[in-house]
């Protein structure tokens, strides 16, 4: 079992219009709705490769007895959230179809309290048990410390569990002191843990500050990769149109399936670019064109080699 933990979960809410013009009034030409937040993402790409997945985290209020009423219709996936009384944030993402952009809207989440989080802690220590490996991904609600993720670190290293973390700012930083498996941060999220632009400096840097691993998103331009076995860089055949949110997600879900099922890192790293760049072929976040991700594993470019980090 994989599992998955998403302490800011949200129900996705994606509105379609012909052109997003600012001042103006839309028609929305649909709306989806599904459950989000980049952990629960991860764990529908993870179940959809045929991982049975565990997805843990909040959830509260009207929004949230949604979430998890939708999560039941999820083969694969099961429901370990712990209830809150606050109530489970909404994001929104409005898709310009003229421009192919996408404007994103995200809820700031529930205010956890500290008798919520110290019960969230004994039920992920339980909960790692049965794990093959976990994901800790996305922003952290109020209430929820920012040393956190370096907590619930330093909890899975010590079970045994390989843990690969997504989140940006503060809370990485203190958790990669805490030597992560692997992170996985975007361009600005490297720039601003390491202070270095230039993404081969940034990730060894990183590295240096305690992830055994950094696998770096650079967009169009695909996955740069340092690790103890060597650096790779990871490129898709060409740019794809469509909605990148959720592009992110599926590349862990690619990391992680690979880790578990012992891939090399060249690999894991063709499957991660592939399930990415189909996600932007689908119409909401956590989910991906299979006929796009077969074709693009077959002709993602990687690069590099083994003990060259």
């Amino acid at each position: 079992m994989i599992l998955t933990v998403t302490l800011n979960t949200a129900l996705d809410i994606t509105y379609r219009v012909r052109s997003l013009r600012p001042h103006g009034s839309h028609r929305v030409l649909e709306v989806l709705e599904r459950p989000g937040g980049k952990g629960v993402n991860v764990a529908r790409v993870l179940a959809a490769l045929g991982h049975r997945v565990t997805v843990t985290g909040f959830a509260g209020g009207r929004t949230g007895r949604e979430v998890r009423e939708r999560l039941r219709d999820a083969p694969r996936v099961a429901d370990a959230l712990l209830p809150v009384g606050g109530a489970t944030r909404r994001t929104v993402a409005v898709v310009d179809q003229r421009s192919g952009d996408t404007t994103q809207l995200n809820e700031p989440g529930p205010v956890v309290t500290p008798a919520e989080w110290a019960a969230f802690q004994e039920a992920y220590e339980g909960l790692l048990a049965s794990a093959d490996a976990v994901a800790l991904c996305g922003s952290l609600p109020p209430g929820v410390p920012v040393g956190a993720y370096a907590g619930l670190v330093r909890t899975a290293r010590a079970a045994g569990v390989p843990v690969l973390l997504d989140t940006g700012g503060e809370p990485l930083r203190r958790a990669v002191a805490a030597r992560p498996d692997v992170i996985k941060p975007n361009a600005e999220e490297l720039a601003e843990l390491t202070g270095a632009h230039e993404p081969v400096r940034a990730t060894q840097d990183a590295r240096r500050r305690g992830a055994r691993a950094v696998v770096a998103s650079l967009g169009p331009e695909g996955l740069l990769a340092v690790t103890a076995e060597g650096r790779w860089r990871a490129v898709p055949p060409a740019r794809l149109s469509g909605n990148p949110t959720g592009a992110g997600d599926s590349a862990v879900a690619g990391l992680l399936s690979g880790l578990v099922e012992h891939l090399p890192w060249p690999d894991r790293l063709a499957r991660a670019v592939a399930l990415s760049a189909a996600t932007v072929s689908a119409p909401v976040a956590g989910e991906f064109d299979p006929s796009a991700y077969e074709e693009l594993l077959a002709a993602v470019a990687v690069t590099g080699e083994a003990g060259a980090a």
